[in-house]
């Protein structure tokens, strides 16, 4: 019996899909995965540089692989939407590599992002000279670690969908990135959400789903019906 089943419809039912998740996965475990589907295109997460170093050379041609996000691409992302909807902003470079996963699984996903880095609230006025940019995008997924403070002050700014991505970036008390998990769960930054330490990739999840959502009931576009 195979060691993995894949779930080859959650596109068609959710509208993007399954994601290779590697960490604690072995070598041989991811590419009997990739051998198994070499056609498909796949996205991998957490692929860090010892495992895709570790992969057959012929599988690790057949990825497009980044090593600061630790995501790889199996085949080509998806066609490019034409508007670019999303801004991924993080409070420090310590939180580029989660932000990068959420840019990365967005683009395999054919949404294009806007990152705006390094607007951390101790220094307010970098923040404060964006604001109007990022009023425009209807979502604004913000990374970072440390006290995360960052995403309640977007979410009091900005009229979109503000998703906070609390980082394990931060000295002692922060505890892996539980004190900025805390804070963004407390904050008085009323329909901020928030998702867990790290995962970027849920964070660009969540935007697929709200783009979706937007693109099923553009004009034109008939809403579903109520029960």
């Amino acid at each position: 019996m195979s060691e993995f089943q894949l779930d080859l419809e959650r596109s068609e039912r959710i509208g993007f899909g399954e994601a290779i998740y590697c960490a604690g996965k072995s070598p041989a475990q991811i590419a009997a995965i990739l051998e198994s589907q070499p056609d498909r295109p796949l996205l991998l997460t957490r692929l860090d540089r010892s495992r895709f170093d570790a992969l057959p050379a012929a599988l690790r041609q057949r990825l497009d692989h980044d090593p600061v996000s630790r995501t790889a691409w199996q085949g080509g992302p998806a066609a490019l939407h034409a508007q670019v909807r999303v801004a991924v902003v993080t409070a420090g470079t310590s939180d580029v590599p989660v932000a990068r996963e959420v840019a990365r699984t967005l683009r395999f996903s054919g949404h294009d992002s806007t990152e705006i880095a390094d607007v951390g609230v101790a220094g307010l006025w970098r923040l404060l000279r964006r604001v109007e940019e990022l009023r425009r995008f209807p979502i604004v997924i913000v990374v970072a670690g440390m006290d995360a403070a960052l995403p309640s002050v977007v979410a009091g700014l900005v009229p979109g969908l503000v998703v906070g991505v609390p980082t394990s970036v931060g000295y002692g008390v922060a505890e892996g990135g539980r004190a900025g998990l805390d804070a963004m769960l407390a904050s008085c930054a009323p329909g901020l959400s928030v998702v867990n330490i790290d995962n970027g990739y849920g964070a660009a999840c969540a935007a697929l789903r709200m783009l979706g959502t937007i693109d099923r009931l553009a004009p034109g576009t008939a809403a579903p019906a109520a029960d």
